[in-house]
């Protein structure tokens, strides 16, 4: 397949060009591979795979936060609930070691920003200013930080 014909179809058909892609890789055949646009696509695949794990991370930090100090009556039980649903999608990611060892970078990164968002939505200045969380604990379907008041 010509290099124009393979960029028509990844323009205006991305299905068949995923098709036609993985049947090359299937059969080996490397000479007819449309690489610039599979390094592309492939790139753009482990960027969204951080950036889920970078928005749970940042949602099950904030919902932590909130739980322990902002413990309103109503929004204990929505709040141990989305805890929970953001821990279950961090665990599948974390599975990959590679993702699991971007967290470790990322985790105080991305609690500055739960910690700013937890303020925004609390109005609470009480939060603490690094993690309190072990990674443990973060990962943890049966941890729930004490309450603080």
């Amino acid at each position: 397949m010509s290099k124009i014909l393979t960029q028509i179809i990844y323009e205006q058909d991305y299905h068949l060009w995923l098709e036609t892609t993985l049947k090359q890789l299937q059969e080996r055949d490397l000479e007819h591979l449309d690489w610039d646009h599979l390094i592309e696509e492939i790139e753009r695949l482990g960027n969204e795979q951080k950036h889920k794990l970078e928005s749970y991370l940042l949602q099950l930090l904030k919902h932590l936060l909130l739980y322990q100090h902002w413990s309103l009556p109503e929004c204990k039980n929505h709040w141990e609930v989305e805890i929970d649903n953001f821990r279950v999608e961090l665990r599948k990611l974390t599975k990959s070691k590679n993702l699991y060892n971007y967290l470790l970078t990322v985790l105080e990164e991305v609690y500055i920003d739960a910690l700013r968002q937890a303020k925004k939505k609390s109005g609470l200045n009480c939060f603490p200013q690094t993690c309190p969380y072990s990674i443990e604990q973060i990962l943890d379907v049966d941890y729930l930080p004490p309450f603080i008041y």
